[in-house]
């Protein structure tokens, strides 16, 4: 798609040209909603087949549905712009579009980094999280992440055009957050308010995946060290995914769904600074970029699932899991027990 030079549209031209075809959002949309609607299958099945329900499905089932009703509300827009061949109207329509837009974006990250804290607790504080998480809490949750996202996104709409304000973009078939100046403070803000939550994200799943891997370096050592005491050379040592299945189950799951939404949203994030820092709009195509990979995290995030929930991907991630976490455990074992004859050592092949 070709970016003009009047972004902010003519006030003579309200058509969209022709050259713009409505193909790719069609597609976009039917994938979107077909991928969350299986998730959602998916999820509900395991509800009906498993005797207890997580909380990270709990949390699961609120992103997938978040993701659904964001495309259902906002896609049919862009949609109509195609069939009508009408550019998005300035004033209270543009403004409804992109206020919409930030708010199921913001609801999709603090839902994930609900997800990456539910799964450090769960970890890390086990005693905590039987004592003070359950699902009731977690549901308890959704409004308050609804409303702050609503409030966030209805800032410029409150404090003015001073402040920030939500622009079309091109093929002006959909808007949001205008990222140059005057009206580049309610940018930096989200801009910030992101980059805080991606760094969030990240720091607890580490924190995770360094937990789970002395869970599994005091596993070996233990099982090294009775077998040693019974002799019995033969023994093989668990593997700590036995013992964890579902803990790394969440991780993996979490971990590709997080690697998607740093994708997605770090352009986004880099573009509202430098935008802070400009007046015109001869950038306007790499903020176009920024946003379609920003509005593609929602469309990837379900097949994501999907493909997590399949039997030999999920064999192919336990099994690499463990290749990693044993090759690491057992060279700790060895470095920490030089005196020992390699046929103990050996015991964590």
């Amino acid at each position: 798609m070709s970016v003009s030079s009047d972004s902010e549209g003519s006030p003579n031209r309200t058509t969209i040209d022709e050259n713009n075809s409505v193909v790719p959002s069609a597609v976009l949309f039917a994938l979107g909603v077909v991928g969350n609607f299986i998730a959602l299958c998916i999820l509900y099945r395991h509800k009906h087949n498993s005797n207890r329900v997580s909380v990270f499905y709990v949390l699961v089932t609120g992103l997938v549905w978040t993701d659904l009703l964001g495309k259902l509300v906002v896609s049919p827009m862009v949609l109509a712009c195609y069939i009508t061949r009408q550019r998005l109207a300035h004033g209270m329509q543009c403004n409804a579009f992109g206020a919409l837009m930030v708010f199921f974006g913001l609801c999709s990250m603090f839902i994930l980094l609900a997800m990456a804290v539910e799964c450090w607790l769960s970890i890390g504080h086990p005693y905590f999280y039987q004592r003070h998480v359950n699902r009731r809490k977690v549901l308890l949750m959704f409004p308050f992440i609804y409303l702050f996202s609503l409030l966030f996104c209805a800032l410029p709409l409150i404090l003015g055009d001073e402040f920030g304000k939500y622009k079309t973009y091109s093929p002006h078939t959909w808007c949001y957050i205008a990222m140059k100046r005057p009206h580049h403070m309610y940018s930096v803000l989200f801009g910030s308010l992101t980059g805080l939550l991606i760094l969030l994200i990240v720091a607890f799943n580490l924190s995770v995946m360094i937990s789970l891997l002395k869970m599994y370096k005091l596993s070996r050592k233990q099982k090294i060290r009775c077998a040693s005491f019974e002799g019995a050379e033969n023994q093989r040592v668990r593997a700590p995914h036995n013992g964890h299945a579902e803990e790394i189950d969440h991780l993996v799951l979490l971990a590709l769904i997080t690697v998607i939404f740093i994708i997605c949203s770090v352009p986004v994030t880099v573009r509202t600074y430098i935008g802070a820092s400009q007046v015109s709009d001869n950038d306007e195509a790499k903020d176009l970029l920024a946003l379609r990979f920003l509005s593609v995290n929602s469309i990837v995030d379900p097949w994501v699932f999907i493909i997590f929930r399949t039997s030999l991907f999920r064999t192919m991630a336990h099994k690499l899991y463990d290749k990693l976490c044993h090759t690491r455990a057992r060279h700790s074992v060895q470095q920490g027990t030089p005196d020992k004859p390699a046929q103990q050592q050996d015991l964590a092949a």
